[in-house]
């Protein structure tokens, strides 16, 4: 069940408007709102308090989805580009400041990780298979929570560090070894600052990072996620192969621009701004 089907039918069984849900939850009425309309997803935090909500009224809520920490019994097919190949172990070492903080990343669409390597000569295009048994997994759904957990890997909520947000999304990782989550686009940088400056609200910025629809990445953070992927493939990019992606890693970030202004534009009177999130502590 859709979470915003999960949030109506909660709602019903209580015999609440959405305005006396959002009071009882402490937020505000566009926010449940907007959950409904599938216009965004409910915070971690939101998802704790209608879960003790449904606990006080004996509802069931072991169906409803969102972020979630999981354990996964499969292995998945997945590639990872690199500027100058793998040489030794797989290892947790990208740099710092990546959209789910230092680790290896991995994508789901062979094309994503191309368009990053196809500017360096020795490059090379990796197939692998990646085990997921045993591994604790943080599955973040395109939602706020996304959005601001790519916020703070990349240093951009610096600016609130003793603020009870800032924490939550330091420490919602911890204890995991891998993130799964959707690529944002690169517009990012400039959609991220105007947020956090004020300039945009949430369905802004949520809707302007997930508009390209890159696929997910799954980024192994420990030794223990790096020891259970496994080579099957390695290719060298040709300098023809690499000219074609230049072309189309051109194309794709021009459309990202020109989709992240026109979703600003339309989402201009809708949503919440950085400093009402900031002060209802979500």
């Amino acid at each position: 069940m859709k979470s915003s089907e999960m949030i109506k039918e909660i709602r019903s069984r209580l015999n609440l408007s959405q305005s006396e849900l959002a009071e009882k939850l402490g937020v505000s009425f566009a926010t449940v709102n907007h959950w409904e309309k599938e216009r965004c997803e409910p915070s971690q935090i939101a998802i704790n308090a209608i879960k003790n909500l449904c606990a006080d009224s004996n509802i069931d809520f072991s169906h409803f989805t969102g972020n979630r920490i999981i354990h996964i019994e499969e292995t998945v097919t997945l590639y990872h580009g690199s500027k100058s190949g793998i040489h030794g172990a797989i290892a947790p070492v990208s740099r710092e400041h990546c959209d789910f903080g230092k680790g290896f990343y991995m994508g789901t669409d062979r094309t994503q990780p191309l368009t990053l390597i196809c500017n360096y000569p020795n490059a090379r295009i990796y197939t692998l298979s990646v085990n997921l048994s045993g591994l604790k997994i943080l599955d973040i759904e395109v939602g706020l929570d996304w959005a601001l957990l790519v916020a703070y890997n990349r240093g951009k909520m610096d600016s609130v560090k003793h603020s009870a947000i800032y924490h939550r999304f330091a420490g919602l990782s911890k204890g995991c070894d891998m993130v799964i989550g959707y690529i944002a686009n690169d517009r990012m940088f400039v959609v991220l600052d105007r947020f956090f400056n004020g300039e945009i609200t949430d369905l802004a910025l949520i809707n302007s990072l997930s508009a390209l629809k890159l696929g997910k990445q799954y980024v192994a953070i420990t030794e223990k996620a790096c020891r259970q992927i496994k080579i099957l493939e390695e290719q060298e990019l040709t300098e023809g192969d690499r000219g074609k992606l230049k072309q189309s890693s051109e194309a794709n970030r021009s459309k990202g621009i020109a989709m992240a202004e026109e979703i600003c534009r339309k989402y201009r009177r809708e949503g919440r701004f950085f400093d009402e999130i900031l002060e209802a502590g979500e």
